[in-house]
């Protein structure tokens, strides 16, 4: 007997050894689609000058989303749009970017385009981010702002226009709540309710009552009470706390939303808006749109290409109401595009399309919004470039 358990014990240990092997074999097919399947959630769409997709393929533009690769989508908790790159905040603190990089505006060291998303150097701690066109801002734990990019005039709020390739921290600014980039300026909005700006003022858009460019914060005059800020091109937006909105800066387009085309270097009330929960500011362009608590949009602004959504491409120097939109939770502004994401998770799309930005296989302009972005569902981000847009 003792024979016959020496023969036979490697036999049943084979067997069982093969059983387990075929088990973990199982275990890893299974495993692999839905990795797959997970890594594909974020998705880009629209023109692809400069990677700005993350898309490393010979086409130059997208006309329905597609992949962006190299992130990890169940991490995004922020997503924002340059003219050309992006940026995600993960719930790590971290900050992955893509797209072009020949100012430095991924933040890696280098000026190269990056087509696979990578990680943001000496940046930890960050709850918000905010890509202007060429250049950067990270809102930190502590209540600092990082900047990082192209800094012509002044925009990284360091004290020099010395272009920069990782993050530095923006002068004298503690306490701050929120932070936005725009053309080639930036703004912070403090915890006491107040804003400071910094960069280009060619227009006034710092608001400090001057069209002088600067390299360090200066607070906007007559300003308070403020819970939300963004910036265009060459114009700022605050919303108030009574749901009103203030704008300044640039206004050729009538983008300031007060009935005129002329610049203001100070705030001026945006006309016939109330009950205003959220505020977008194309950072490319020359337009506005701002979410009510109804869940309705209004916009104002250039509107050449149909980016107001009100069926016209007639500029609107005050608010009119997009059609088709209705249930909306956020907003964003691209160059003379607009997306809407509705409380569904549906992503809806207006304005230029020539290069696909709408998401709808055409490119084809559109003046009224019809229908959803292809192919996306359960959305809970999105973003805007110039001629391209992103969510997750």
């Amino acid at each position: 007997m003792k024979l016959v358990t020496t023969v036979h014990s490697p036999k049943a240990s084979l067997r069982s050894g093969l059983v387990a092997l075929l088990a973990l074999l199982a275990a890893l097919v299974l495993t692999v689609p839905a990795a797959t399947a997970q890594e594909g959630r974020v998705k880009a769409w629209g023109s692809n000058s400069n990677l700005a997709l993350g898309d490393d393929a010979a086409t130059t533009s997208r006309l329905t989303p597609a992949a962006v690769p190299g992130i990890t989508p169940s991490d995004i908790t922020a997503l924002t749009a340059g003219h050309e790159h992006s940026l995600a905040l993960l719930s790590n603190g971290t900050v992955e970017s893509w797209g072009r990089n020949s100012e430095g505006q991924l933040g890696i060291g280098t000026v190269a385009h990056q087509a696979v998303a990578a990680t943001v150097s000496n940046l930890t701690g960050v709850r918000a981010v905010s890509a202007g066109t060429l250049h950067n801002l990270a809102l930190l734990q502590d209540g600092t702002v990082r900047s990082w990019g192209y800094n012509n005039a002044g925009q990284l709020g360091d004290n020099t226009v010395t272009q920069r390739t990782t993050p530095v921290t923006v002068s004298g600014l503690t306490n701050v709540e929120a932070v936005a980039a725009g053309g080639y300026f930036s703004l912070a909005l403090m915890s006491d309710g107040t804003v400071k700006a910094w960069g280009a003022n060619n227009a006034g858009q710092l608001g400090d009552g001057t069209t002088t460019n600067r390299s360090t914060p200066v607070t906007v005059s007559g300003l308070s009470g403020v819970r939300a800020i963004a910036a265009g091109g060459n114009h700022s937006l605050a919303l108030l706390s009574d749901g009103t909105v203030k704008a300044w800066g640039y206004n050729a387009s009538g983008q300031l939303g007060d009935n005129t085309t002329t610049n203001r270097s100070t705030p001026v009330t945006v006309l016939g808006l109330t009950a205003v929960r959220a505020v977008a500011g194309a950072t490319n362009g020359n337009h506005s749109l701002a979410l009510l608590s109804d869940g309705t949009v209004k916009g104002w602004g250039a509107n050449t290409s149909g980016q107001l959504g009100d069926g016209t491409t007639t500029d609107r120097p005050t608010p009119v109401t997009m059609d088709g939109v209705s249930n909306v939770r956020s907003l964003a502004a691209g160059g003379s595009h607009s997306l809407t994401l509705t409380r569904e998770g549906q992503v809806k799309s207006v304005g230029a399309n020539g290069s696909g930005q709408l998401g709808d296989g055409t490119t084809a302009t559109r003046t009224n919004v019809v229908t959803p972005v292809s192919g996306l569902s359960s959305i809970s981000l999105i973003a805007a470039g110039y001629a391209f847009s992103v969510a997750a």
